[in-house]
């Protein structure tokens, strides 16, 4: 089968909203008062990416308390098609692809031989024979000269002789842009009518979490579905290219209109972190070939272990036979601790994989730090958020193996100390102060039904 990976890019690829990007630059600095500065860019995923527009990486991180809006073009959709495209990916991915339902969404990683994290992805069941995968950014390219296979080709290599699969890389056809946040319901409603959120089968009701729907609007066709990168209520919509800058345009104008912005990187690395109890893990970080994903937060709404087999799957079943104990956890910090080594009580327990700077701590989490530090304990302070692996469990748990995130009724927190480490692992300097927190940041809103925002 011919290669369906992109060659590696000579120079980094520019989104297909890259353009409206800077129309809503000149529009924030009208609208905000504030002097025009360039776009702060980074290259992610072999793409040229708004770190944050005019407004500060915190200021955007904030948004999602209202809408925030995110420009997500740079991850690609992989369509797989034919009688036999369900049975590739049920014997590749870790997901029960099998029973999924026309109209569902699972979230699904893939996998090496080894057990360690490829990629993690979307699947959505078009039809019985069409399916799309929503993967990650840089995962479309193949490129034997720098050790790169994308999704598409990784998957194929499972692929039976005279199998009926067509695989298709469709990411020039949609421009994937997600609504998050409170007030995503009214955003959308407003643009596109609220028949576009309602239950496919039952259409009296609101669509369920991890369910997508089709609609067409001004003769163009769009998939929307209810998930997303926050964990907090909101739909990711795919947009035909054609029309994606007209519909950007309109997206962030509504969501300046309800105290709302759009969100680059930065931003988004703290709503993904501050999701829920436990934060979300990234490809990259958390996510790597040194770990596999046994006793993430995610393991067990990603891989169905009672399935016969699927790519990894021994790994993991002698990963989980071995007794493992290791725990990918949340941090909360007086400063960013990216890299730093994890100590507790003078103890070498962990690594830190993610570290940001936060609006959304509560003042009472900020506090708990015990740190001196006044931008930390003031009324408007931030506190850095985080995740990491550790090597043993920190929490106690109950007679079903089951973490104790509680103790009479107050969230468990482990005090821990972050160090830089030289050659020998011996810690240097002075210490971040911080602790492992059982309650994360903000609560995971995402599952909850879509009546508690739909008047809002």
């Amino acid at each position: 089968m011919k290669k369906i990976g992109i060659d590696f890019p000579e120079s980094p690829r520019r989104t297909a909203l890259r353009d409206v990007e800077e129309w809503y630059q000149k529009l924030l600095s009208e609208h905000l008062n504030r002097n025009y500065e360039p776009i702060k860019t980074s290259n992610f995923g072999e793409y040229n990416m708004a770190v944050n527009y005019l407004t500060s990486v915190l200021e955007e991180a904030k948004a999602i308390n209202k809408v925030a809006v995110f420009n997500i073009d740079h991850m690609a959709q992989i369509q797989f098609t034919g009688s036999n495209a369900v049975n590739l990916l049920d014997r590749v991915l870790p997901a029960d692809v099998r029973s999924m339902k026309i109209g569902q969404c699972k979230y699904t990683l893939l996998l090496t031989e080894n057990g360690t994290v490829f990629d993690d992805l979307i699947i959505m069941r078009i039809k019985e024979d069409n399916f799309i995968l929503v993967i990650n950014a840089g995962h479309d390219i193949t490129d034997e000269g720098k050790n790169m296979i994308s999704d598409a080709d990784f998957i194929c290599k499972y692929m039976n002789e005279n199998e009926d699969v067509n695989v298709q890389d469709i990411s020039d056809e949609l421009v994937k842009i997600d609504i998050q946040g409170p007030l995503s319901f009214k955003l959308i409603i407003k643009l596109y009518g609220d028949s576009v959120v309602k239950n496919r089968n039952k259409p009296a009701k609101n669509m369920k979490f991890f369910t997508f729907n089709e609609f067409d609007f001004e003769e163009s066709h769009y998939y929307i579905s209810r998930t997303g990168y926050t964990n907090r209520w909101g739909w990711e919509l795919y947009v035909p290219v054609e029309v994606a800058e007209d519909q950007f345009k309109r997206i962030a104008l509504e969501a300046l209109d309800l105290g709302g912005l759009v969100v680059g990187l930065g931003g988004r690395d703290e709503n993904r972190i501050s999701a829920g109890n436990f934060g979300l893990p990234l490809n990259g970080s958390e996510y790597d070939r040194e770990h596999t994903p046994v006793n993430a937060p995610l393991f067990h709404a990603a891989i169905d272990m009672r399935k016969d087999d699927f790519v990894g799957k021994a790994a993991l079943q002698k990963d989980n036979d071995s007794g493992t104990d290791k725990r990918m956890v949340l941090f909360i910090s007086e400063g960013i601790v990216t890299g730093r080594v994890v100590f507790k009580d003078g103890e070498k327990i962990g690594t830190v994989t993610s570290s940001i700077n936060s609006p959304n701590v509560s003042q009472e989490k900020r506090e708990f730090i015990g740190s001196l530090r006044k931008n930390v304990n003031g009324e408007d302070g931030t506190a850095a958020i985080g995740l990491g692996w550790l090597k043993h469990n920190p929490f106690k748990t109950d007679e079903e193996g089951n973490d104790i995130l509680a103790e009479d009724d107050k969230a468990v927190r482990i005090r821990v100390e972050f160090f830089r480490v030289d050659n020998e692992g011996t810690p240097k300097g002075k210490p971040v102060k911080g602790y492992i927190s059982g309650d994360g940041v903000t609560p995971a809103t995402a599952p909850r039904a879509l009546k508690n925002i739909q008047n809002l």
